[in-house]
């Protein structure tokens, strides 16, 4: 493997490539299939921005690809942030153990500060994980998980697919568009819950299926999941006061039990916490790390400088 691999902005005719690449490195299950629809939701349709998109050419074949996509956080005085989240990263078995991550995350950082940006987020595996903290990134902290058990939690249902939110909780209402919502302050680093935002996160998503649970003038949004042959109500966001939500959220379940994940100190984790989700001690989901590219206003490395729910780290 003599190639010379050089480096290059995606292109639209990478497509094909690209998906065959993420699916042959990263897999997919029926929740997260790998098409065209979902890359162009996350990449192109975001209303924060295109992504920063590189792939490795290794003549005419792409060896890697690397994703950068735009996201903007406010801190608590009203400063917006722009931001990336480093998604995406896949290299073809072919091309492993020739610095080709490395290579294609330190010129995707490049084009980024290049281009403004101000913060790198992300929750990488086990695996990645190392290699971001050699390149700069510092660890914030895990991110945990909070849960409701359900009286179904010891029964396995097999592997029939996805259920039907209606199944999981009755009198949901499949998620169309949303009444109007008054944003709350930020306490921390929080992605902005504007009108254009919440669309793209839940309306258009092309796989995932969201319904919501409107209490009191508060939103509770949710999508159904099948987890180790257990089914799981995910609580991926409160809107407006969630506390009456999530309340009826967790009274109406037949999940065999509710999921879901705030911020301490947050308004939705108390509401959450009001609901019967209990966080799980010494479980990590997840773990965030972040990479400054200039001097920031915030400490990022803190967990408390964070305000987030689990809608803006899963990307389903």
């Amino acid at each position: 493997m003599n190639e010379t691999i050089t480096l290059r902005p995606y292109q639209d005719d990478d497509l094909d490539e690209v998906l065959a690449l993420l699916r042959s490195s990263l897999g997919e299950t029926s929740l997260l299939q790998r098409t065209p629809d979902l890359f162009a939701w996350k990449h192109f349709d975001n209303p924060f921005g295109r992504s920063i998109i590189l792939v490795a050419d290794a003549g005419g074949t792409i060896a890697g690809l690397r994703a950068f996509m735009r996201w903007d956080l406010t801190t608590p005085d009203g400063t917006t942030l722009r931001c990336v989240r480093a998604v995406d990263t896949a290299t073809h078995p072919d091309f492993q153990r020739r610095g080709i991550f490395s290579r294609l995350t330190e010129a995707a950082v490049e084009t980024a500060r290049e281009d403004g940006v101000d913060l790198i987020f992300n929750t990488p595996n086990e695996k990645s994980g190392a290699g971001y903290l050699k390149m700069g990134w510092e660890e914030v902290g895990p991110i945990g998980v909070m849960v409701r058990p359900g009286l179904g939690l010891l029964r396995r249902h097999g592997a029939e697919g996805i259920p039907e939110t209606e199944e999981l909780l009755p009198g949901s209402e499949p998620l169309d568009d949303f009444p109007p919502m008054t944003a709350r302050q930020p306490r921390g680093l929080r992605t902005p819950r504007t009108d254009d935002y919440l669309r793209w996160r839940f309306t258009a998503h092309p796989t995932a299926r969201y319904a919501a649970v409107g209490a009191g003038s508060g939103l509770a949004v949710v999508r159904p999941n099948l987890r180790g042959g257990r089914r799981e109500l995910v609580l991926s966001e409160l809107i407006g006061p969630g506390s009456a939500a999530a309340r009826a959220a967790a009274r109406r379940s037949r999940a065999d039990y509710m999921v879901g994940w705030f911020s301490k100190g947050s308004p939705e984790r108390s509401a959450a916490v009001a609901a019967g989700l209990v966080p799980v001690p010494k479980v990590a989901a997840l773990t965030l790390v972040a990479r400054p590219l200039r001097a920031l206003p915030v400490d990022v490395t803190s967990p408390s400088s964070w305000d987030l729910a689990l809608s803006d780290l899963e990307l389903l």
